[in-house]
């Protein structure tokens, strides 16, 4: 628990180099979530020397022993091609799993694969249902792809309002692409 209090912050200063040494103490004993984080650190380079392939190996592990971060993490690996070659397909499965486990990123990015097509068809009417999960679920970024899908009626009936609404959720979480989004609907 020290390791998540150090890397967040937590009652003591952010000190991730403190949290990445805790969280690989953690992971040496099968503690899943702590190896789920420990592939954050090697992802982002936090507390260590980013490392790709390090943060994939940690993911999968951690996904293996059934930590649902993990499969949504490793998902984001294969569609990126991070520290493994770009799979859309085991990218959508993995999205798929912790979606349907309930993780909230999980739901938009589920929703984001059925939009564009990544390891699936498109099928919009599919990813506005993620999207509306996710955004209802508070997702800044499901809550801006949502008003996107209102703004331009992309498989729904258009809804300048709703768009408007969305948008705005979404901007007061400090997400910047849905402030522009919502200036350049209010401006034009």
């Amino acid at each position: 628990i020290l390791g998540y209090f150090n890397y967040y912050g937590i009652i003591t200063s952010e000190n991730n180099d403190k949290a990445f040494n805790l969280f690989i103490n953690a992971s040496e004993k099968n503690h899943t979530l702590a190896q789920n984080f420990v592939g954050l650190c090697y992802d982002h380079g936090y507390g260590t020397i980013k490392n790709e392939k390090l943060a994939f190996e940690y993911y999968e592990k951690a996904a293996n022993n059934g930590n649902i971060g993990a499969v949504y993490n490793l998902g984001i690996s294969y569609k990126n091609g991070i520290g493994v070659e770009k799979d859309y397909n085991k990218a959508f499965e993995l999205l798929k799993q912790s979606a349907e486990e309930g993780h909230i990123m999980g739901l938009m990015m589920l929703g984001y694969c059925y939009d564009l097509g990544i390891g699936t068809k498109i099928d919009k009417q599919k990813a506005f249902k993620l999207y509306q999960k996710s955004a209802d679920s508070g997702n800044m970024v499901a809550q801006n792809n949502l008003a996107v899908f209102f703004e331009k009626g992309n498989g729904i009936t258009k809804d300048i309002d709703k768009a408007i609404y969305w948008y705005e959720k979404s901007a007061k979480q400090g997400y910047e692409l849905a402030k522009n989004n919502l200036n350049k609907l209010q401006n034009y």
